[in-house]
This record gives C-alpha cells, structure tokens and sequence, in this order.
C-alpha cells in the first residue's frame, strides 16, 4: 500500500499534537483497510471518505482504486492521478468537523 500525506494534513497533525497518537491508531487502521473503516462522502466531496478519530474530529483521505472503480476520478481530479498506483492512500485533511468541510 502506499500512503501519501498531504501538507494540509501534516500542517494539521503538528497542530492538533494532543490526539497525535489517536491520529496514528486510525491512520494505521485506514490503511489496514481503507473502506471499512471509512465513510464514503457525497456531493462536492464526492469520491472522498472521512474518519471520525474522535467525537467531532475527522481524517478526510482517498482510496485511489475506489476513486476509479466509482469513476469519481473525473470529479476529484487529482494533478497525480495518473502516475498514482491504484493501491495508494492519501490522506488530505484532519480537523475539527466543521473545519475540515470548511462550514
């Protein structure tokens, strides 16, 4: 599997270092196994699945195979899509709920 952190989400886990070791146990656990463990968004995050690592606070982050499978690659639109391998992880955002949706 390979795994892919995105600077907003690195950004995120050097602000946020209280949960730092919660974050971990779910990162580990969503590439354990990407789909079980996430939920599948809609609308303008379509294509996307989000975590709950704790009560309001979630890890947003893509499944390249699901992504194509679904055809939501069209949507999202990734600058690298074509040179990511389907079995790639990249986790995007982690946050405060309303934060991470940018409500």
């Amino acid at each position: 599997m390979n795994v892919k952190f995105e600077t907003a989400f690195l950004k995120s886990v050097k602000k946020h270092a209280s949960i730092k070791k919660l974050v971990k146990k779910k990162v580990d656990m969503i590439i354990e196994n990407p789909v079980a463990f996430g939920e599948p968004l809609k609308g303008n995050w379509q294509g996307v699945y989000s975590c709950p690592v704790k009560r309001s606070f979630i890890i947003i982050y893509l499944y390249c195979e699901t992504c194509r499978k679904k055809g939501d690659d069209a949507v999202v639109a990734c600058s690298d899509c074509r040179q990511t391998p389907d079995q790639t992880i990249k986790f995007v955002l982690l946050g405060p709920h309303d934060e991470a949706y940018g409500i």
